[in-house]
């Protein structure tokens, strides 16, 4: 299983990197990058967090 964002709909607003910093970060012109896509045990419950939490519905899991 891994994350995804889609890019269109991604807002940057940060609600991501406030859960999971060490997965998701905003670069200083306010775009997402996903640092580690791979969901494992050790960031599944904030990456799952994210996802649900995420404004714009820009996060899945696959």
């Amino acid at each position: 299983m891994k994350v995804i964002v889609d890019f269109d709909q991604c807002e940057a607003n940060g609600i991501c990197v406030g859960i999971a910093p060490d997965v998701f970060d905003l670069d200083d012109d306010d775009n997402l990058h996903v640092n580690e896509v791979a969901v494992t045990e050790d960031n599944r419950k904030d990456i799952e967090s994210s996802v649900a939490q995420c404004p714009k519905a820009a996060l899945k899991l696959v």
